[in-house]
């Protein structure tokens, strides 16, 4: 990261756009060298920021995880080949039930008998909602899977009482009113949610109940405050900007995190990116963007901090994150379960998702929660269809880091060709991030070369390499190709054995357009 991320004067910028262009023009193989020090050490990586993302919009819920119709459900209605999938992926905080969908969203409306539930006209994504998951049922689910509950409050149509009420419902003994109406729909022990959202996108004019900063703060402080007087272990997670593009982008964070002050643990950031000009080169570039607007955000939280003269920083929550350009289509028309936003994912998507990781792991010192948005079907990794599924190709790099997240991640620098993104900037053509975990070393790379190999070293500056433990890589030819259910596989994670460990550092060559994941023990 210092080296990539070090702003270049204009002949920098020449020289290196020039460097590139050579290789380019005399077919030459790039080289690139990944420089780490196990003292370079940035933070813990918090294994919360591998988490997801059910939203009641479209297929998430009904036809993605639960559908009691289909041939693959489980006795709790939900779909064994889709959570099987999802244990591939060992997410962590699972946030639930939105989004945009939250700010319209009554809890009550989703707990007790099923046949006794109301169902409503959802006005967030124009659906009807039938309430039959709810509540209980996400948190069966978040128990089965693994998945650490992280619950959005309806501070759009709802009352900071309303959300003090489900702590209540979710968090306490036995002896009180929401309680008792826990135990009653059969959980006798309390779901124990830490994680709670004080709304979302509450600075979008397009949220139920959106107001300008100073009132959603007030808003978001009253229910903290409530909140945390009816369970003192909870964290709470303020809504941030959610765009960088917005025109209070920083400034409604600040004001936010002033008022809350120390009841804020975190502040919430979103980020959706997509190829809409057909730039692939530039595309894979984002990750600048993705760097700067944690680095931007993290900075407004310290300075908040300095300011008020506190002991205490709020981190960031990356809590909405993801390729999301192809599908629009947000108006479920009337109906239950609607085809909405049902994006198809591509190589060079799949290579953008490892960039969204490379940055998280590369500021691990402050950003500790991260979800993927979203899970099954609404811009997800799988698609369902009846009774069939897909793995998209965004699976898998999600996969190889997850399997590899234990440890402290590492100051990156990268020594190698850069070239000049259209909008994005100046990157260097090799991406990375490494974490390290004891005697293991994790290593990830991405090549965003289009046509040109990548010789590559890995060199650990105060240790040696003993020998490679294991290798994956996706990689291919056309930036464009995807998988479908024609061709399932046609954009996957295969073993990577091109790799040589030679005097204390790993040697390999990178194909173009490939994302590697490499674990490697150190002498």
């Amino acid at each position: 990261m210092l080296g990539a991320r070090n702003t270049p004067n204009s002949t920098e910028r020449a020289d290196a756009h020039s460097a590139s262009e050579l290789y380019v023009e005399q077919g030459l193989t790039m080289n690139s060298t990944v420089h780490l020090h196990s003292r370079q050490q940035v933070g813990t990586v918090d294994s919360r920021v591998f988490g997801g993302f059910l939203e009641h919009m479209g297929r998430a819920v009904y036809e993605g995880v639960y559908e009691p119709g289909c041939r693959h459900a489980d006795e709790h209605g939900c779909r064994t080949d889709v959570l099987a999938a999802l244990k591939r992926l060992d997410m962590t905080a699972m946030r639930y039930p939105g989004g945009n969908f939250a700010s319209g969203y009554h809890w009550i409306d989703g707990i007790g008998p099923k046949n006794k539930r109301p169902t409503v006209r959802e006005l967030a994504w124009q659906s009807i909602e039938s309430n039959q998951f709810g509540t209980d049922e996400y948190i069966a689910l978040c128990r089965r899977m693994g998945w650490t509950p992280m619950l959005t409050v309806n501070l759009g149509t709802g009352t900071p009482e309303e959300a003090r009420n489900w702590v209540e419902y979710c968090n306490c003994p036995g002896g009180t009113r929401y309680a008792d109406m826990r135990i009653a729909n059969g959980s006798r022990e309390p779901h124990a949610v830490k994680l709670w959202c004080l709304g979302n996108e509450m600075d979008g004019k397009w949220q139920l109940g959106h107001v300008p900063a100073d009132q959603y703060a007030i808003r978001a402080q009253q229910a903290a405050k409530m909140m945390k007087d009816t369970d003192r272990a909870i964290e709470v997670v303020a809504c941030g900007s959610c765009s960088t593009g917005i025109p209070t982008y920083m400034e409604w964070d600040r004001q936010v995190l002033e008022h809350l002050g120390d009841m804020a643990d975190y502040v919430s950031l979103h980020r959706y990116v997509g190829n809409q000009a057909n730039d692939t080169a530039d595309y894979l570039a984002v990750s600048n963007g993705i760097d700067r607007q944690i680095e931007e955000m993290d900075a407004v939280c310290r300075f908040v901090q300095a300011r008020r003269k506190s002991k205490k920083r709020a981190y960031l929550c990356f809590d909405e994150w993801n390729v999301w350009y192809k599908n629009m289509q947000m108006d479920g028309a009337g109906k239950e379960a609607p085809h909405l936003i049902e994006e198809a994912y591509n190589l060079e998507d799949a290579l953008v998702v490892a960039g969204f990781l490379h940055s998280f792991v590369r500021h691990a010192d402050c950003v500790k929660i991260a979800n993927l948005a979203q899970i099954v079907n609404v811009i997800a990794p799988i698609l369902t269809r009846c009774d069939d599924m897909l793995i998209q190709s965004i699976f898998y790099p999600f996969e190889m880091f997850a399997r590899r997240r234990q440890g402290t991640a590492l100051r990156v620098a990268v020594d190698g060709p850069h070239y000049e993104g259209k909008t994005n900037g100046r990157v260097a053509f090799v991406d990375a991030s490494a974490i390290l975990n004891k005697r293991k070393l994790q290593v990830f790379v991405t090549h965003r070369g289009l046509d040109r190999a990548m010789d590559l070293t890995v060199d650990l500056a105060n240790a040696s390499i003993g020998e490679i433990e294991s290798a994956e890589i996706v990689a291919g030819n056309d930036p464009k190709v995807a998988n479908s259910y024609e061709n399932p596989s046609a954009v996957c994670a295969r073993e990577f054995g091109e790799l040589t460990v030679q005097n204390g550092k790993v040697k390999c060559q990178l194909p173009p357009l490939s994302f590697v994941a490499i674990t490697l023990t150190l002498e």
